[in-house]
């Protein structure tokens, strides 16, 4: 059976997609393109929260050797380069073009491991790399909202992913865990983004951010921040309990879903753009609509598909088809062992 462990794999999907939904919706929605303070945030609180649950006894952490820490610093950095570009990405581009490019990191990983090491690789591996290959080459060739910046963040996020994937291969120390791991990268990311955020500007641009005292802006950021530290910790869990095969067909699953829900065209966000507007022009630019954060936020996240636009031809679809297939191949090749 692929999915076994069901309510861990469940909380894994529910985690992946209100996750993923809450950064489209703070990035795409309201439009808070400043990655240094929004990704900055987030592994600020990511780590927080690691760093009380260590405190309490809930989790283990070990960081007893600076050679193995120092040692995992360029994963570190890699780790930045994907929540970075990962998130210009997601601000330009629909949630399943950015799945569909980011699963091509694969290529990567499957291109060191039967070039560089040297590894025996099965045909049908092979042919579900090559499946997600042309599926990524060949959706900005089709895409109707071609945008050529997040085109080009996606393919440094995939990039990140794909090194990061090599380096944890080749990187394999017997005292530090992947929590260990998860913390250095958690304190190195809040050291480096903060750093950046006022050469990069968006430390005194975002002072000019349109919805930057409205109760839906905080409560989306929160959300993401709490949930992305659950995301990680359920990641974890999943991956420590299950096989390689299952996890990637839990991780299949959430992607389907994904998709399945951001390809919908619905213009109920043209309502809430309607409300905003309604808002502002009564003169209460503090709310939205007279509803609480927390409410929009809840309405948000139930209707969370219908709030993103996606328009698609055939043959875009028919990339996002293909990558699906590649994707299922590879799940099967990892659930198999061939």
């Amino acid at each position: 059976m692929y999915l076994k462990r069901p309510a861990g794999g469940l909380a894994f999907c529910l985690f992946y997609l209100a996750s993923c939904f809450t950064n489209k919706y703070v990035l795409s929605v309201l439009k808070f393109t400043y990655p240094t303070l929004f990704q900055g945030w987030q592994t600020l609180v990511g780590g927080l929260l690691l760093h009380v649950s260590w405190k309490l006894g809930w989790v283990e952490i070990n960081l007893c050797s600076r050679s193995e820490i120092l040692s995992w610093l360029p994963a570190s950095v890699l780790f930045v380069g994907i929540i970075y570009a990962g998130s210009r990405a997601l601000s330009r581009l629909p949630i399943p073009v950015f799945l569909t490019v980011h699963n091509a990191a694969e290529v990567i990983t499957c291109g060191f491991q039967k070039f560089v090491q040297k590894e025996q690789t099965s045909h049908l591996k092979v042919c579900s790399v090559l499946f997600l290959l042309v599926a990524a080459v060949c959706l900005p060739l089709c895409d109707t909202q071609f945008d050529p910046n997040g085109y080009l963040w996606a393919l440094i996020h995939l990039i990140c992913v794909g090194a990061y994937k090599v380096f944890h291969k080749l990187w394999k120390p017997s005292s530090l865990s992947d929590l260990d791991q998860q913390y250095i990268n958690y304190v190195f990311s809040v050291v480096l983004l903060a750093s950046a955020s006022h050469p990069a500007g968006d430390l005194f641009s975002a002072l000019d951010f349109p919805f930057l005292y409205f109760c839906t802006f905080h409560s989306s950021c929160c959300a993401s921040g709490l949930l992305g530290f659950f995301l990680m910790l359920h990641t974890l869990k999943l991956k420590s309990s299950t096989t390689s095969g299952q996890y990637a067909a839990w991780s299949f699953l959430a992607k389907i879903l994904h998709c399945m829900q951001g390809c919908l065209k619905i213009s109920a966000h043209l309502t809430w753009k309607n409300c905003a507007t309604t808002s502002q022009s009564s003169g209460r630019e503090g709310e939205l609509c007279a509803r609480p954060g927390w409410t929009l936020l809840v309405i948000t996240a139930s209707l969370s598909p219908f709030f993103f636009v996606m328009t698609a031809n055939v043959l875009t679809i028919s990339c996002l088809v293909i990558s699906g297939v590649g994707e299922a191949l590879l799940v099967y090749t990892e659930r198999t062992g061939t």
